[in-house]
């Protein structure tokens, strides 16, 4: 059975807009509950997905970095063109780099990372994330074990060379944390497996805030805003999010 595939959303309802932005491979499922908490505290969000993801992961390797960039950009310009003129932003692990990049790009209220890389594997180690990514797809497409492993093979004769872009990424936006002076709020699961968990004290450490927290979450591994501490996560962000100056 075909499970169907989440989707981009766009909660609306009040005038404090945040971005949430999802992970490599990953998908706005890992922030939709988020967002849905941060709709019942009168936040609007929108969470758009990059391209080649939450689809075939024959459509992943043919994308890279500058393309999920513009879907990043074309989710703020939304919000802006729907009158929100205050927007925050809160992504999870490469979605925690791209906030960061927008926090030293474009007017943003307030950063909020959650197990945002500062640090990345080789591409060979990355390259074995995909491969699971796309099993892990063709698996929930309810497609036969024979299949799947014909139809890997064939992935595997189609490298993904922007991921050498990713690491060059994560590397010029590490170099640009000091330019950030916006409030900043850095989660990091204790328990992350994925990432150089050293990458939060990075981002705490370099980031010229003057309203800056840190927060590690001790029974959190790197999904953190699908993991055991949740709930407890979205507290902490809507806190943070309280703390800033709002016009509105």
């Amino acid at each position: 059975m075909r499970i169907s595939q989440p989707k981009p959303f766009f909660f609306k309802s009040g005038p404090r807009a945040v971005l949430l932005l999802h992970g490599f491979t990953g998908n706005s499922a890992d922030v939709r509950m988020l967002g849905r908490f941060l709709e019942t505290k009168g936040y609007t969000s929108i969470a758009p997905h990059y391209a080649g993801h939450g689809v075939a992961p024959e459509e992943l390797v043919v994308t890279g970095p500058v393309d999920w960039w513009k879907d990043v950009e074309q989710a703020y310009d939304a919000l802006i063109e729907e009158g929100y003129t205050e927007i925050a932003v809160a992504g999870l692990s490469l979605g925690g780099v791209f906030s960061l990049k927008l926090g030293y790009t474009k007017p943003i209220k307030g950063i909020v990372t959650m197990c945002a890389p500062m640090y990345m594997k080789t591409t060979d180690l990355m390259y074995e994330g995909v491969l699971k990514y796309a099993r892990d797809y063709k698996g929930f497409e309810g497609k036969s074990a024979e299949l799947i492993e014909k139809e890997m093979q064939a992935l595997k004769e189609q490298p993904m060379e922007s991921l050498a872009d990713l690491r060059a990424l994560v590397e010029e936006v590490k170099e640009h944390v000091d330019h950030i002076y916006a409030p900043l709020f850095v989660a990091q699961g204790r328990l992350d497996t994925v990432i150089n968990t050293d990458s939060a004290n990075v981002i705490y450490d370099n980031a010229e805030s003057t309203d800056k927290n840190i927060k590690w979450y001790e029974n959190s591994g790197h999904v953190i805003t699908l993991d055991k501490e949740k709930k407890q996560l979205h507290e902490d962000i809507f806190t943070f999010f309280e703390s800033l100056d709002w016009s509105v």
